[in-house]
């Protein structure tokens, strides 16, 4: 098993993402930079956040129109997992791997401090480690994160369990002061209709060891790591 980081110019938690796998989730993780063309021999893909060329235009625009983008569009129609977190959350909605996309919070600030989020779906690769309804901590670091779509494609999303986080207070409840951003529904993290390609604004990396204050974001690369042992 070997596990793909992509890295553009601005990318920031590359290194971050690349220890938790190697180090904490014990899996072969590299980190490829987006010049290239192929991610043949890989077996998922994450692409990490940062500010990829500085979020001009729109975050994630430019680093979605690369090259190696297509071969993230390869990896994840062959059913491969393929995670983006924060700023690579921004870039799979610019390459219409997910739907929606992520806009200005709606208190127009950079936001970094921890956030509680509910696990609405617990049957992706990405959840498996979680219980449906369960609470857990991770930190988002964002000034654009405000999840928006259109009224029909989010019906569809909720409809098809495609949710996979929300925004939640200590106690589950999806509340307006849980809402860092202003995201709608509380969305923290869909998934696509094939359920292979995750996107979340929060960081689980950043939550992956005990000594970060909680060690839940973990869960998230062992259940990646433990669908592609069962798959491929």
């Amino acid at each position: 098993m070997k596990i793909a980081i992509i890295q553009f110019g601005g990318t920031n938690c590359d290194m971050d993402v690349l220890h938790v796998l190697k180090d904490v989730v014990g899996v072969d993780a590299e980190t490829v930079w987006y010049k290239e063309e192929s991610l043949n021999g890989f077996d998922g893909v994450v692409v990490p956040g940062g500010f990829s060329y500085g979020n001009y235009l729109r975050a994630g625009a430019i680093a979605a129109r690369t090259p190696i983008m297509d071969s993230v569009k390869k990896v994840a129609a062959e059913g491969k997992p393929v995670l983006g977190i924060c700023n690579g959350f921004q870039i799979l909605t610019e390459a219409r791997l997910l739907e929606g996309a992520l806009t200005t919070n709606e208190y127009p600030k950079f936001r970094c401090h921890w956030t509680n989020l509910r696990v609405e779906t617990a049957n992706i690769p990405f959840t498996s480690k979680f219980r449906k309804g369960e609470v857990i901590r991770l930190p988002i670091a964002h000034m654009e994160g405000k999840f928006y779509a259109e009224e029909p494609t989010l019906s569809e999303l909720d409809e098809n369990e495609q949710v996979v986080f929300r925004y939640v207070d200590e106690k589950g409840r999806a509340t307006d002061k849980s809402n860092p951003n202003g995201s709608l529904e509380n969305i923290a993290g869909i998934v696509n209709a094939s359920r292979n390609v995750l996107g979340l604004m929060p960081h689980p990396e950043r939550a992956s060891e005990l000594i970060l204050g909680s060690d839940e974001g973990r869960k998230i690369f062992e259940s990646m790591a433990d669908y592609i042992t069962e798959n491929f």
